[in-house]
């Protein structure tokens, strides 16, 4: 195993992490459309790139700890660490791509915690719409958990609908 297989996998690394980004801006734009409809293909999207992701970072691992063990390094040592002792060109290369993993980790955790506001909050209006047509109310107990009570107030309702 060498720098070229190590290069190789993390190229492919980037590829997937960046199609991850593209899978949940995907979902967030179907979640800010109200498009609940194809959510659950989203999802799934999401989960097939997930899957993709886990299986290249096993091969990244066996290549960087090969790698490391050439260079004299401990066999976990950090991508940083293996760009700071591979020779040039390599060293470069190695610290640009940490630098896209950092830039792309970052996107992705905004994003995804975007989105499960985005879900948390149409769970929440949903759940409303439901107690209101159920003419209920819901609200918190002493302890904090949630209490239903069956008081019934008026409700107006477009038939239209």
């Amino acid at each position: 195993m060498s720098l070229t297989d190590l290069s190789s996998v993390l190229w492919r690394a980037r590829e997937l992490l960046e199609l991850l980004l593209f899978k949940l801006e995907e979902e967030q734009l179907l979640l800010a459309a109200g498009r609940s409809r194809w959510l659950s293909h989203a999802t799934r999207e999401v989960e097939v790139v997930l899957d993709q992701i886990r299986q290249t970072e096993v091969a990244r691992a066996a290549y960087s700890q090969a790698v490391a063990v050439e260079f004299g390094l401990a066999a976990e040592a950090s991508l940083g660490e293996l760009a700071d002792a591979a020779p040039d060109p390599w060293s470069e290369l190695l610290h640009q791509h940490r630098k896209a993993f950092l830039a792309l980790t970052s996107e992705i955790s905004s994003i995804a915690e975007s989105n499960r506001d985005l879900l948390t909050a149409g769970q929440r209006a949903a759940r409303e719409t439901m107690l209101a047509f159920a003419g209920t109310v819901e609200t918190y107990g002493r302890q904090g958990q949630t209490v239903t009570g069956g008081v019934r107030r008026p409700s107006l309702v477009d038939e239209a609908i």
